[in-house]
C-alpha cells in the first residue's frame, strides 16, 4: 500500500511543491512523463485529507463506496484512508493538489466568524466540490506561486490553506462537505473510528496504519477497538473482508481475482483458502452456482 504524501515528497522531480511544516503540502503536477504510479492500478493511501483540481486528464478513484471519474475540471476532496487508483497512460494528468490534516481543518473552521452550519448528509470518501468563481480564482492564484521561482514564505503558504478551507466551507452548494467538516468537529472518537474502519476495511492496510487513520497509537487502537466491537481488528477485517468478496463475487459478477483485489486480498491462493474455510465451498464454484 502506497503512503501517497511520501510518495510525493520522495519525488520532487515529478512536481513542484511548497511544503508550509510537516502536514500542510501543496503540489503542482503536470509533465505527462511524470508517473508517480508505474501499473495500471495503484493501492494509495493517505493519512491526510487532500483537496484537488484537475487541470487537465483522467483518472478513477475506487472506495469501498464506489467509483470516481476524476477529468478536466473536476475539483475534489479526498478523505484521508485509502483508494484504488486507475491510471490511463495514454492521457496525462495534470493537477494542483493541497494535503490537509484534520487538526488545521478544525483549527480553522473555529476561527470562522459565522459558525459553519451542521449538514444532515451522509458523505462519501470523495467530495466532489461545487467549482464556484471564488474557489476558480484561488486556483488561478495559486498557479501564479507555481509560476514563480521563488518560493513564498510558509506563513504566506498557511493563509492560502487557510483560504481555501474557507472557501470550501462558505459555499452552501458543498452540502455534503460542510457536513463532514461537522463531523470532524463535533462527533464522538467511536464514530470517527467506525467510520473509518467501514470506508477502508476493504484496503489491505496494516494495523498501525489504521491506527493512524483513527488518530491512535496502536495499543490504543487495539483497545478501542475491542470495546467498541467486542473483537480483535484482525478478526473483523477478516470476516468484513470476506463478506465483501462474497457479495462481489454473487451480485456484481466480479471474477474471483477481481474479488480478492477489492477486497483487500494481495494473495489469491490465500483468498482462496480463506474464502473456503469461511463459506465452505471454493470462490470458484460460488461463481459457477445459477443465478437466484
Amino acid at each position: 500500500m502506497v503512503n501517497f504524501i511520501e510518495r510525493v515528497l520522495t519525488h520532487p522531480e515529478y512536481s513542484r511543491q511548497f511544503n508550509c511544516g510537516d502536514s500542510l503540502i501543496t503540489v503542482f503536477n503536470c509533465p505527462l512523463e511524470a508517473r508517480l504510479m508505474k501499473n495500471r492500478f495503484t493501492d494509495l493511501w493517505s493519512q491526510n485529507n487532500y483537496v484537488f483540481y484537475v487541470i487537465d486528464g483522467r483518472k478513477v478513484w475506487h472506495t469501498a463506496n464506489g467509483s470516481y471519474d476524476l477529468q478536466k475540471g473536476s475539483c475534489v476532496f479526498i478523505q484521508k484512508g485509502a483508494s484504488i487508483i486507475e491510471q490511463f497512460f495514454d492521457i496525462g494528468f495534470c493537477l494542483i493538489l493541497f494535503f490537509i490534516p484534520d487538526g488545521f481543518i478544525c483549527e480553522t473552521l473555529k476561527s470562522k466568524t459565522i459558525p459553519a452550519s451542521k449538514g444532515v448528509r451522509k458523505y462519501d470518501p470523495v467530495i466532489m466540490l461545487n467549482s464556484s468563481e471564488t474557489l476558480a480564482a484561488f486556483f488561478v492564484s495559486m498557479s501564479s506561486y507555481f509560476a514563480n521561482t521563488k518560493e513564498p514564505d510558509p506563513l504566506l503558504l498557511e493563509l492560502k490553506f487557510r483560504e481555501l478551507i474557507l472557501t470550501l466551507a462558505d459555499n452552501p452548494l458543498n452540502a455534503e462537505l460542510l457536513s463532514y467538516f461537522c463531523s470532524l468537529m463535533n462527533e464522538p472518537q467511536s464514530l470517527c473510528m467506525q467510520r473509518v474502519m467501514n470506508d477502508n476495511y476493504c484496503f489491505n492496510l496494516t494495523l498501525e496504519q489504521y491506527a493512524v487513520l483513527c488518530n491512535r497509537s496502536l495499543s490504543a487502537f487495539k483497545r478501542d477497538f475491542k470495546k467498541l466491537y467486542h473483537t480483535t481488528p484482525g478478526k473483523w477485517l477478516h470476516e468484513k473482508r470476506l463478506n465483501h468478496a462474497m457479495h462481489l463475487l454473487t451480485n456484481l459478477n466480479k471474477t474471483v481475482s477481481e474479488a480478492a483485489f477489492a477486497s483487500g486480498f494481495e494473495n489469491p491462493s490465500h483468498f482462496s483458502r480463506a474464502f473456503k474455510a469461511r463459506f465452505g465451498k471454493h470462490p470458484t464454484a460460488i461463481k459457477k452456482l445459477p443465478a437466484a
